[in-house]
């Protein structure tokens, strides 16, 4: 007699592979922490709605600062939480850095002239150097000194995001520059206003100084806006200048970093001397300039942007512990005010001589 056939197979019934395990696994872990992300950011936003002089994004920080400082919370950030926690701080900023992008155009940049667009470039790398400088001769930990001059220099803690994944650091070693760049632009939207008839600014140099010194879009706006309208496109055009060089300089980082590194010995492997979402915020860049892109996915993409930026810098907030920052991080927060003080003087110097 022959053998009995064998059943045929049912592939439905079928256990999944292996990276399909892994990666269900992985989203089951993070399912959690990217909620809360989700959720702290809808709160943040229902907060600048009630306070708008309160940034959507400043408030996502702060949110994630004060949640990190209850006791009850502190094990449910450092388990449960964390592995979605992560996810925001890393993916969600990535993602919202390339969305970033479709808010430049090359065309409104050049419209400003290119003397105004040196002389924004080149406050740009003088406080980029000397905070860097600074945070070296203080003897910063880690690529904090580098996280610090990116952020106060560029973007705010976009620019520390990119950075940072350029420098492959870690949420904790991002969290205390991310805390120190929302102090500090926390602390232009009530001072700058309070300089802008002193120092006998027009309105269109008040935002011009604004939109060269204040580190965070949304800071910028809600300094800037008191000056009216006028004063409020220069700022965010001239904001959007300083924003185009973070992937210049996030190249270049990576490209030092890429030499230095040991993994360049034969058969290792190299860092991306442009990381892929890099590249990405350079694609939507172009894609503003050269394409007319509707209004409706402009609103769109800025809704998303926004989100997926407030949920990791909950993420990154969620990181601070204040009792450290105080005790160890003096240091740190000198040198984070002498960069802000640093680039509002070189800002307001370039908009005398402008």
């Amino acid at each position: 007699m022959t053998p009995a056939a064998s059943a045929p197979t049912d592939d439905s019934r079928a256990e999944p592979a292996a990276p399909t395990r892994r990666w269900q696994g992985h989203a089951r872990r993070a399912t959690p922490g990217v909620a809360i992300a989700a959720g702290a950011a809808a709160l943040a936003a229902g907060i600048h709605l009630l306070v708008p002089a309160v940034p959507l994004l400043t408030a996502a920080v702060a949110l994630g600062i004060l949640v990190a400082q209850l006791p009850p919370a502190r094990a449910a950030l450092t388990g449960v939480l964390a592995p979605g926690l992560r996810v925001a701080a890393k993916r969600c900023m990535r993602l919202g850095i390339v969305l970033l992008g479709l808010k430049l155009s090359l065309i409104d940049i050049a419209e400003l002239g290119w003397v105004s667009v040196v002389a924004v470039v080149g406050v740009l790398v003088v406080t980029f150097v000397l905070t860097l400088g600074l945070g070296r001769l203080l003897r910063l930990p880690g690529q904090q000194p580098l996280l610090i001059a990116a952020g106060f220099s560029i973007c705010g803690a976009s620019a520390i995001g990119a950075m940072s994944h350029a420098t492959g650091s870690d949420d904790e070693e991002a969290a205390t520059p991310v805390a120190l760049v929302t102090l500090c632009g926390t602390l232009a939207i009530a001072v700058l206003p309070l300089l802008w008839h002193p120092l006998g600014l027009t309105a269109e140099q008040f935002g011009h100084w604004v939109g060269a010194g204040v580190h965070d879009v949304g800071q910028v706006v809600a300094t800037a806006q008191i000056a009216g309208s006028a004063a409020l496109a220069i700022a965010i055009v001239v904001k959007l200048t300083r924003v185009l060089m973070l992937a210049p300089m996030v190249a270049i980082t990576s490209l030092v970093i890429r030499r230095r590194a040991s993994v360049a010995v034969a058969g290792g492997s190299q860092p991306p001397i442009v990381p892929l979402f890099v590249a990405g915020f350079i694609a939507a860049m172009l894609l503003r300039t050269f394409v007319d892109v509707p209004d409706a996915v402009l609103e769109t993409a800025d809704v998303a942007q926004t989100a997926l930026l407030a949920m990791a810098l909950f993420g990154l907030g969620a990181a601070v512990r204040l009792g450290s920052l105080l005790r160890t991080g003096w240091r740190a927060l000198v040198v984070a005010l002498l960069s802000w003080a640093i680039i509002a003087a070189l800002a307001y110097g370039a908009v005398q001589l402008g």
